[in-house]
């Protein structure tokens, strides 16, 4: 195998997520030959030409950029084979078929970000805050056919805060996963790391997944107990956000607190003083908003939004 100073690397990646992982290996002086990114976009309101982070970090380094439409396209897999890569490092990026993964002779490394074999899927940061999870992690594994599914190199536990959002969590991940990204592929060109299967680490009834979040994943059900709710809110915040409504108009709530607490009220009905607090009845407490954004409008703290707000 080559040292990792030789090793030749193709990096798969698109969102901020991945560009610290790219940085890191370009900072430590590795063999980056190409990288692969999703397409330009259109974005914001005049609909300009958006590149993705990892397209942008790339072009500002002078790094060989793909975008290709499909995966399979054979001028694409042409490219990928004239870069004779050793290795290939996923991260943040779409699934890859097989005639992509399995080219290089040392395969193809995917950084995921949860302690799999736990919350496999596209959303692993938001389900572990969504589920109330004291900890999580981040993985590093080899590509294989089902998704998430491959042999275990690295793991790295991390601590969630009781109070933490997706956001910080994110930010907190994204630095942890370069790290261990550098340290497998370090460990990996060396020989002394050995694979381990996940079949067969947990029963399948035990495994918790991490499908895409969808709008009906955002919207808060005031019947669930108030921890929940706190849970679903920051395990969504900053984005896409939970939401109700107040005076029919949709209400965007990205940090709040709770207390339980009986009370006669119905789910969902809300509470305040017009001015310190906001707060929604859940079925054993109360959620009290803290930082919010009604439609239309900007977001705010909710001393703010109190200020100027007329309740119906």
């Amino acid at each position: 195998m080559p040292d990792i100073k030789n090793c030749r690397i193709i990096f798969f990646g698109t969102p901020l997520f991945a560009v610290a992982v790219l940085d890191k290996l370009v900072k430590k002086g590795c063999q980056v030959v190409g990288v692969v990114t999703a397409q330009d976009k259109p974005a914001g309101r005049g609909m300009h030409m958006s590149q993705s982070a990892v397209k942008k970090y790339a072009v500002e380094h002078g790094l060989h950029v793909m975008q290709p439409t499909k995966l399979k396209d054979p001028s694409f897999i042409e490219e990928l084979k004239s870069l004779q890569a050793d290795v290939q490092i996923v991260v943040a990026f779409r699934m890859l078929p097989e005639s992509v993964w399995n080219m290089p002779p040392l395969g193809t490394i995917n950084l995921h970000a949860s302690l799999l074999p736990q919350y496999r899927g596209a959303a692993p940061i938001n389900w572990a805050i969504i589920n109330g999870e004291k900890e999580t992690g981040i993985t590093t594994f080899k590509l294989q056919h089902e998704i998430d599914t491959g042999d275990l190199l690295m793991k790295q536990s991390i601590l969630i805060g009781e109070k933490e959002n997706a956001g910080s969590l994110h930010d907190r991940m994204m630095i942890a996963g370069a790290d261990l990204v550098y340290t497998t592929l370090q460990q990996y060109c060396d020989g002394t790391i050995q694979p381990v299967a996940q079949q067969d680490m947990l029963p399948e009834e035990q495994l918790k997944t991490a499908p895409k979040i969808h709008t009906s994943t955002c919207e808060i059900d005031w019947h669930m107990g108030a921890k929940k709710v706190f849970d679903l809110i920051r395990g969504l915040s900053p984005y896409p956000s939970a939401f109700t409504t107040l005076n029919d108009k949709l209400l965007k709530i990205f940090e709040a607190d709770y207390a339980l607490e009986q009370h006669h009220k119905l789910p969902g009905q809300f509470e305040t003083d017009g001015k310190t607090y906001l707060r929604f009845s859940a079925q054993d407490g109360w959620v009290y908003i803290k930082e919010l954004q009604m439609e239309g409008k900007k977001r705010m703290d909710v001393l703010s939004f109190l200020k100027g707000f007329r309740f119906q």
